[in-house]
């Protein structure tokens, strides 16, 4: 585990245990939401959403919702207030799903047709299920499976290759002495934070003030100026507390018709998302379809390396689930081929979802790996360590810092791997079959210019003031902790105010890159200010202020291969009669930069396992062909681990600081879930000898595979497939 350097317990607040400063509000229930902070003379908003999947708008009968209780006004694209969707965000180019109400084209199912106002919730809750929208209906495509028609390569997404190349692919697989080649499916997955979306928007003497749950004010801030055509300086967000985000809370249309309504109302306006519209409205994790090529000497040492992988987007919006890129910096091979393809359908625009690419991407690379240690005859961390690269595969640049190998030591002693019978099928415990597996973990690590500023006050005090946000993650703890330590004063004398786009641009939550960010843009104010008070003097009633910008510092960086890495244990009981799979422990092993807070940062890895968990076994949202629409889009009909699924998770780290980074930081947000999934897929087929390829693993697929595979335990069937 983590240590640091310092000799007072001052000096160490960074790195040991702390609760969090703001325990104490969530869980006596003080701490307020966006969807519950009041506001005098507050009206309702609900968002009537399209039921075709394809089409145009013939007609909004409003009239008759007029005329109900309460109602105030209904939206819709023949009254609706012109926003301006042509500029470039944070981003890119902002998704059209942003221009609520522009004109009367239906792309996907469950896009936004009208904004119901009322008085109250209720009011407008009832008048919103009873307008009537007819609609001239179009023929529409959701169908998404491998290889599809219409399947092509974007040149890149987010300024990164879509497909890279290097070495003789054909000719390293053709000289391999042992090859595997195999295609895997994730279904598509959807983020379900816990606390609803909500927005509240008003104006204050001229000025818009929008409350909210984001992962960015400052992001939600530029996007809605853009949007208004507005001066940025003109509004404001702010976003208290949020309940769970995982990459769906940016900038969404429900953010977007509150300003409207408010603007028209002169009053202000909240739009409160049900979780059933959360399905359509706050993107997803897109369904893939991969196929994974290796080819091998006889001892197992890579040749050739492909990694193909096909997602969807809508045909508004280009959105690309970088399934692919995690294989160009784990494993060294003579060739090596990746590439992410996309087919655009009638369905709302995918998005960012926790490890997004990593997480689907990860499950069919660690999966062909296993299988390719079982055609060598070696043990799958061996396999590992045997293709240990010493710079990036395809970028050839060095690495920060790579302690994978490390995180397998500890953690395959931790686990008793030792002791792991290689042979699938041996291990029964009545009516158990038992298995274990394990599965390698990477995730970027970058940083993103920042500014922050730090306040001397008067009465011995600091304030910090930086537009972080607090997912859930312990930002706020953090960055507490991280202010302490470099200003060597108790975590008590730091106030730390964040979520509120007034105090400059920074780094959203999003990437694994908040917290690095952040603290990098805290260190350096505090290192500003210390300067300033070693001037001497008193501090004056208004303090002694501090500010700073990284923006210089982090283009300066040297040009490396940044991750943190990691690797995952489970160990898995299946019944083979009912179907049904159960993890029994997992271990997860971690190299993620220097640990701030042990006590936040255990859970955010261990949040990470139980979502791989859930991802292997339970979470599947299917999308109905006839209607484009999901089936079940409620969190009855969208399964995913309950506490009674989860077993003994236990998470850690090895020592891993970034020598470049000032505070030592990488990213712990996403490495949790990436490569979780793989280890209880590996360990379900030295369970049963049988592999499965798509996920979830339900009990049908596993009473189908094991039928396939004559009765499935002991077979040793490592080419079974799931169907």
């Amino acid at each position: 585990m983590t240590t640091t350097t310092g000799t007072s317990a001052v000096t160490r607040a960074a790195g040991t245990a702390h609760t969090r400063i703001e325990g104490r509000e969530k869980v006596t229930g003080t701490a307020r939401y966006a969807g519950e902070i009041p506001f005098a003379g507050l009206a309702h908003g609900w968002l009537v959403l399209s039921t075709i999947a394809r089409g145009r708008i013939r007609a909004v009968e409003a009239g008759p919702v007029l005329a109900m209780p309460g109602v105030l006004t209904v939206l819709h694209h023949g009254n609706a207030p012109r926003v301006d969707g042509d500029y470039t965000g944070m981003l890119g180019r902002p998704d059209p799903t942003l221009l609520v109400f522009q004109h009367d084209r239906v792309p996907s199912a469950g896009w936004p047709v009208a904004l119901v106002v009322a008085e109250t919730s209720e009011q407008a809750r009832e008048a919103a299920e009873a307008l009537v929208v007819r609609y001239d209906q179009e023929p529409h495509d959701v169908a998404f499976f491998a290889g599809r028609p219409g399947t092509y390569t974007p040149e890149s997404s987010l300024g990164e290759p879509c497909e890279t190349e290097k070495g003789d692919l054909q000719a390293e697989l053709a000289a391999s002495a042992v090859v595997v080649d195999a295609e895997y499916t994730t279904p598509e997955e959807h983020h379900s934070a816990m606390e609803p979306h909500a927005a509240t928007a008003h104006w204050d003497g001229g000025r818009l003030e929008v409350v909210d749950s984001n992962q960015g004010s400052m992001w939600v801030a530029e996007e809605l100026a853009k949007l208004f055509s507005l001066d940025p300086s003109s509004v404001r967000v702010r976003s208290e507390h949020v309940g769970g985000a995982f990459g769906a809370k940016g900038v969404r249309p429900h953010q977007v018709c509150a300003v409207m309504a408010a603007t028209l109302l002169h009053r202000p306006v909240r739009v409160v998302l049900t979780r059933r519209q959360t399905f359509s409205l706050v993107g997803y994790r897109s369904p893939t379809a991969q196929r994974v090529r290796l080819g091998a000497d006889a001892d197992g040492r890579l040749r050739a390396f492909d990694h193909q992988a096909q997602s969807l987007t809508s045909t508004v919006h280009e959105f690309v689930e970088r399934s692919a890129d995690p294989g160009r910096v784990m494993y060294a091979a003579d060739a090596h081929h990746t590439v992410n393809r996309l087919v655009k359908l009638d369905v709302p625009t995918p998005t960012f979802m926790r490890a997004p690419g990593e997480a689907p991407g990860s499950f069919a690379l660690e999966s062909a790996l296993d299988e390719l240690a079982e055609k060598c005859g070696l043990d799958p961390i061996a396999l590992r360590a045997r293709n240990e690269p010493d710079a990036g595969p395809v970028s050839g640049l060095p690495f920060s810092s790579r302690n994978l190998l490390a995180c397998f030591q500890e953690g395959a002693h931790r686990f008793g791997w030792a002791d792991r019978d290689p042979r699938p099928g041996i291990r029964r415990e009545g009516r158990w079959l038992l298995g274990t597996g394990t599965a390698a973990a990477s995730f970027p690590s970058r940083a993103v210019p920042s500014t922050a500023a730090v306040t001397a006050e008067a009465d011995g005090t600091f304030t910090v003031r930086i537009t972080a946000a607090d997912v859930g993650t312990g930002a706020r703890t953090a960055l507490t902790l991280i202010a302490a330590q470099a200003l060597d004063v108790e975590p008590a004398r730091i106030r730390m105010k964040i979520a509120d786009s007034d105090f400059g641009p920074a780094m959203i939550a999003g990437g694994s890159m908040g917290t690095r960010s952040w603290g990098w843009a805290v260190a350096a104010a505090v290192g500003e200010l210390r300067e300033q008070l070693a001037l001497g003097g008193d501090i004056p009633p208004q303090g002694i202020t501090a500010r700073s910008d990284t923006g210089a510092a982090i283009g300066a960086l040297a040009h490396k291969e940044r991750h943190s890495f990691g690797a995952q244990f489970a160990e898995v009981a299946v019944d083979v009669t009912s179907g049904e799979v159960r993890v029994r422990r997992m271990l997860g092993m971690f190299a993620a930069g220097r640990i701030i807070n042990p006590l936040t940062a255990r859970s955010q890895f261990i949040g990470g396992m139980i979502w791989g968990l859930s991802m292997a076994l339970h979470e599947e949202a299917v999308r109905d062909q006839a209607s484009g629409s999901h089936v079940g889009a409620d969190l009855a009909g969208y399964h995913f681990a309950a506490n009674a699924d989860v077993p003994l998770i236990e998470a850690d780290w090895v020592d891993d600081p970034d020598p470049d980074d000032p505070v030592g930081i990488k990213g712990i947000g996403e490495i949790g879930i990436v490569g979780a999934a793989a280890a209880i897929a590996n360990a379900v087929w030295h369970a049963t000898g049988v592999r499965h390829r798509d996920l979830p693993i339900r009990p049908d697929r596993v009473l189908l595979a094991g039928a396939g595979a004559g009765a499935g335990a002991g077979a040793g069937a490592g080419e079974g497939g799931t169907g």
